[in-house]
């Protein structure tokens, strides 16, 4: 009886300090802080997207249709016809950047024409450097230089390649090989895309890409008519105007301005064109050619 009495009370102790072992063993253990690791005081930062005025995105149609809600209007008539008519077409669904980009494009037709009269850059008429302006819009200005670069540079080569093999291809037949070969050349820069590591890459749409052909398509047609150098100084004078238009898209006093006082901006671009459109006199460029002989 002494000898089970005296068994039980040491398997009871045995537990008893094989539990208080398992308890602190299961206990969690402080690691050190390493004193040299400053800890991070925030996360590592996202880049932001990109506000694209021809993309209807939360960064681009937010702020508009801020600037809309924000606004005070008075009565319709006189002055308020076009701004009323704003918010009406976007509670119906309109884009809001849809109608800034519309209000803005008589605006850069009327830089690019003053340009022509009064400095004296030709390009390739209106239509090219304004709608290429709204590709650097949508690309970005280094994008956009980077592809219309890369489809000249390869409709240049494979024209001069059909030249010297003397193949004679119809017109049209050739233009719609010059287009399978510029099309090789984009999908190239887009499967590059991973490499190049540029992010406005993968935003590439097929209208931006179409822009460029065409103007690519005037290059040829320049360089075919005149020389290579005339080609190279008219696409030079039409990336200057586009890059110029492109300031005035994407500036963000203008497009609010164009946004919240439509007539204003449509009558002043109206009277704008008519005043320069009368002007005849000497160009900027030709006031510098000409300098020795107007001095003397």
């Amino acid at each position: 009886m002494v000898l089970a009495s005296f068994l039980a009370a040491a398997i009871f102790g045995f537990m008893a300090g094989s539990g208080v072992l398992l308890a602190q063993t299961s206990l969690p253990r402080p690691t050190p802080t390493p004193l040299s690791s400053p800890e991070p005081t925030a996360e590592a930062a996202t880049p932001v997207p990109r506000a694209d005025l021809t993309q209807k995105t939360e960064e681009t149609l937010g702020p508009l249709e801020k600037l809309l809600d924000e606004q005070e209007l008075g009565a319709v008539w006189p002055f308020n016809p076009i701004k009323y008519a704003i918010r009406g077409s976007v509670k119906a669904g309109v884009p809001a950047n849809t109608i800034v980009l519309l209000l803005l494009l008589p605006l850069i037709a009327a830089v690019i024409a003053a340009t022509r009269h009064l400095v004296g850059l030709r390009g390739f008429g209106i239509f090219l450097p304004a709608a290429l302006s709204v590709v650097f819009v949508a690309t970005g200005p280094i994008v956009g230089i980077g592809l219309f670069l890369t489809i000249v540079v390869v409709s240049t080569s494979v024209r001069m390649s059909l030249r010297k093999t003397k193949i004679r291809l119809q017109y049209l037949s050739r233009m719609a090989f010059l287009l399978w070969a510029v099309v090789v050349g984009v999908l190239l820069i887009l499967f590059a895309a991973p490499i190049l590591k540029q992010p406005d890459i993968t935003n590439v749409s097929i209208f931006p890409v179409l822009i460029l052909v065409l103007l690519a398509e005037d290059f040829n047609r320049v360089q075919l008519g005149k020389n290579a150098r005339a080609a190279i100084n008219i696409t030079t004078e039409t990336l200057i105007l586009a890059l110029v238009s492109y300031i005035f898209l994407t500036l963000t006093v203008i497009q609010r301005f164009a946004l919240l006082n439509p007539e204003m901006l449509l009558l002043g671009v109206g009277i704008f064109d008519f005043v320069v459109g009368r002007y005849v006199g000497l160009r900027f460029i030709e006031f510098w050619r000409f300098r020795k002989l107007i001095s003397s």
